[in-house]
């Protein structure tokens, strides 16, 4: 039989065991209660972070597609993955999962602008941009940013243009008096051949002063011609070596038969400028001959060259007599000269010659001994072209 006191301990333990699951459960009840609602308040915060990033990302797409500029995101493969409106009307495309490198080799080309490049469009049309590259992310995205400034370099030529006409202007102005004088002479001396009375030594020193009066008028044509145009008539690729190198050939020479020593440093042929061969050198020998012309015997010009953020520094510096203060504010001038025997176009055309290359040239102040003519060039970029932004 069982005991009736050991049932009734049964029955105690099971009732404690009972209440005892029955608090837990409470607790758990209560506990799942905080849980749920906890999670409610979290979904809650998800949903509206989750809403204003949509509502932020659909803000971006709104802002990009509206950006006057051009923006292209390249993956990890050089690949484009997105690109805006603007970058499609500027490309004629929708250039989205095509190689940016293949696309860049034959649509873009490089100019004499700094960061400035042509590119044409999908009508045959072509546009001028600027382009601007960063990282994007670690794994090596990158994104593109272009602007079309057709209109601004359209507007700048225009202006090259009426400026050129109003050089012009003066230039014709000053023309009839520069041609004047050798023209007078010449025909001076002409008129001394006539004389039956003249030596043949006479005749010849006659002779010999209207070729030089006639071949003065020539050289001046041939500046004012080279000063009108202006513009290259070719591109191409030159190395500074290239320019060094011929600018010793020819000037080297002259220097040792008037005894002035001629020094050049720097340069590095992986430097190059886009442009005219034939003017960059053009432009240069005019600084070099007026180095030459401003040294006595013993004196020194130097060419020194450099390359400084993408621009190429050519220094042309002399210790000859230099130039008065108060002539320096003309020197560019058309038909400004302070040589009896100049034509005052010499450094009109270098400035002609150098700007139309995109660059600039200027007198460097503080020098108390001698000249130093300061000539910077855009470097060009065809061999960037080949790197970056498509390698």
């Amino acid at each position: 039989m069982i005991d009736p006191k050991q049932l009734e301990e049964a029955f105690a333990l099971f009732n404690e065991a009972s209440a005892q699951l029955t608090g837990t459960y409470h607790e758990l009840q209560q506990q799942a209660g905080r849980l749920t609602a906890e999670l409610e308040v979290a979904n809650g915060e998800l949903r509206r972070q989750y809403l204003e990033k949509e509502r932020l990302s659909q803000r971006l797409k709104l802002l990009l597609d509206a950006l006057p500029g051009a923006v292209i995101v390249l993956d990890a493969s050089g690949r484009i993955a997105e690109a805006n409106p603007a970058a499609e009307q500027i490309l004629g495309q929708r250039p989205t999962g095509e190689s940016w490198r293949d696309l860049q080799k034959r649509r873009f080309r490089s100019t004499t602008g700094l960061k400035e490049w042509e590119c044409t469009d999908g009508g045959g049309g072509t546009r001028r941009v600027t382009m601007v590259e960063s990282p994007l992310d670690a794994d090596g995205g990158r994104i593109l940013l272009m602007q079309d400034v057709t209109e601004a370099w359209q507007m700048r030529q225009q202006l090259e243009r009426h400026m050129k006409l109003s050089a012009m202007g003066e230039m014709a102005a000053g023309l009839a008096h520069q041609l004047r004088t050798p023209l007078a002479t010449a025909l001076l001396y002409a008129a001394n051949l006539t004389r039956p009375a003249v030596s043949e030594s006479d005749r010849n020193r006659f002779a010999q002063r209207i070729a030089e009066r006639l071949r003065h008028l020539e050289r001046m044509i041939q500046e004012m011609l080279l000063f009108v145009r202006g513009e290259r008539v070719t591109t191409e690729t030159v190395s500074s070596s290239e320019l060094l190198d011929e600018l010793t050939q020819v000037m080297e020479p002259q220097m040792r038969d008037k005894k002035v020593e001629l020094r050049v440093s720097g340069g590095s042929r992986q430097v190059c400028v886009a442009g005219s061969r034939k003017a960059l050198v053009g432009a240069l020998l005019n600084l070099l001959e007026n180095a030459l012309q401003a040294c006595s015997a013993g004196g020194l010009v130097e060419v020194r060259v450099k390359n400084e953020d993408g621009i190429l520094k050519i220094e042309v510096a002399d210790n000859g007599v230099g130039i008065p203060p108060s002539t320096r504010d003309h020197l560019f001038e058309p038909f400004f000269t302070t040589r009896p025997d100049g034509t005052g176009l010499g450094l009109a055309v270098v400035k002609s010659v150098v700007e139309s290359h995109g660059g600039e040239v200027r007198m460097e102040p503080g020098h108390s001994n001698g000249t130093v003519f300061m000539v910077t060039l855009p470097i060009a970029e065809v061999a960037e072209l080949k790197q970056s932004p498509s390698d």
